[in-house]
């Protein structure tokens, strides 16, 4: 399986020569697009739903952290020729998984792909194991922790349940439960057996699956009043936990029984 990269760069040598010299495919990756500026970049991320994004800060139009806080991203790789230390704190709160400086330097750069195709493998091996232990209910919808023995991750359910409609995530709650969003990140992987993301994720498709049974609401519908950026993002998440797509699921589960 490979993994697909958008890369967003203004500085057209250095787009070109990440794009034709990195092995992709020995990487486990796939190239599918490259934008030389950050309207282009959000206006390509959203459209094709890359599973990493490579971006470099300064970019016209909008800057690289600007772009992906207005994109699903899950996984982010920065590259910046700047040392500064509030793009790297904004970095961090993005979940940005590494920042890079310029001029690059070409095993640090497929060291760090290779590392975050690790992780990536690492969280898909987790959300398997997931599935195949916590059989849904008899509501059709994933089985979660709700009430555990842990006071900070009771309240950061809490926080999801009243909040999810909304673009919230690890930084969200971290402020509003006044703890690091080191250690809440740590914590709540400990007791729920996922981390914060994919039990958000998780949430929404659970809450998606009831509004779904409206069937005068369309999928598109659904998907913003769940709290995801896009439809097709929605889509993406909602097959990893059912392994369908909205459409099929509500085809095969609700429309026959609700019509």
């Amino acid at each position: 399986m490979s993994y697909s990269v958008i890369l967003v760069e203004d500085e057209m040598l250095v787009l070109e020569d990440l794009a034709s010299t990195t092995e992709w495919n020995r990487l486990g990756l796939n190239l599918i697009a490259t934008a030389t500026n950050g309207l282009e970049g959000e206006d390509k991320i959203k459209t094709l739903e890359p599973d990493i994004v490579i971006t470099d800060i300064r970019l016209p139009g909008q800057d690289g952290l600007e772009m992906l806080s207005h994109c699903p991203v899950s996984h982010a790789i920065i590259l910046s020729g700047y040392t500064n230390f509030s793009y790297m704190q904004s970095a961090i709160r993005l979940g940005v998984f590494d920042y890079l400086q310029k001029p690059l330097d070409s095993e640090e750069f497929e060291a760090t792909l290779l590392k975050l195709v690790d992780k990536i493998k690492e969280e898909d091996l987790e959300l398997i194991n997931f599935r195949k232990q916590n059989e849904k209910n008899s509501n059709g919808l994933i089985n979660l922790p709700q009430s555990v023995e842990n006071h900070v991750v009771n309240s950061a359910i809490i926080y999801i349940s009243n909040n999810y409609s909304h673009p919230i995530g690890l930084q969200e709650a971290s402020i509003a439960l006044n703890i690091s969003e080191s250690h809440l990140s740590r914590l709540f992987k400990e007791v729920t057996g996922l981390n914060f993301l994919s039990y958000l994720n998780a949430w929404r498709v659970n809450k998606s699956i009831e509004m779904m049974k409206d069937t005068r609401q369309i999928i598109s519908e659904v998907a913003i009043n769940c709290g995801f950026p896009t439809p097709g993002y929605y889509a993406k998440i909602f097959r990893r936990f059912i392994g369908l797509t909205p459409t099929q699921y509500r085809d095969e589960n609700i429309s026959k029984d609700y019509i």
